[in-house]
C-alpha cells in the first residue's frame, strides 16, 4: 500500500515544480492534432473517433494505429520529459509513472477532442 500512496503522491506533485509548463503545452499540442484530424473526418465523411473505435471491431486496428501515428510524438516527447523531470526531483526514474503521464497527457486529449471535432464540422 506504501507504494500505491508514494506513487499517487509523485504523480501529483509533477502539477508544480520543473517541467510543469507540459502540463498544458502537451495537452495543447495534441488538441490541435486532434483538430486536424476530426475536421479531415469530417470532411471525408467519417463517424467519429471514439465511437468508430468503440463500436467498429472490423476498423478498430487500423483507427488506432493512425491515432498512435497522429500523438506518438507527443507521446515520445511527454514520455521523455517526465524521466528528465523524474531523474531531477526524484534521483531515480518510475517508467510506468512516465507511461501514465505520457497517456494522460497525449492520447486522452486526442481521443476525447477528435470526436466532438468531427461532429461540429460535420454539422457545419
Amino acid at each position: 500500500m506504501d507504494q500505491f500512496a508514494r506513487a499517487w503522491e509523485q504523480l501529483i506533485g509533477r502539477i508544480e515544480g520543473p517541467f510543469a509548463f507540459r502540463f498544458v503545452l502537451q495537452p495543447l499540442v495534441a488538441a490541435i492534432i486532434a483538430i486536424r484530424a476530426g475536421v479531415a473526418d469530417a470532411q471525408d465523411q467519417r463517424a467519429p473517433y471514439l465511437w468508430s473505435v468503440l463500436s467498429n471491431p472490423l476498423e478498430r486496428p487500423q483507427l488506432i494505429r493512425e491515432g498512435l501515428r497522429d500523438v506518438s510524438r507527443v507521446f515520445v516527447v511527454a514520455i521523455v520529459l517526465d524521466l528528465i523531470y523524474q531523474s531531477i526531483v526524484f534521483g531515480w526514474v518510475y517508467p510506468l509513472q512516465s507511461v501514465l503521464v505520457a497517456i494522460v497527457l497525449a492520447i486522452v486529449p486526442y481521443v476525447l477532442i477528435r470526436g466532438p471535432i468531427t461532429r461540429l464540422k460535420s454539422r457545419r
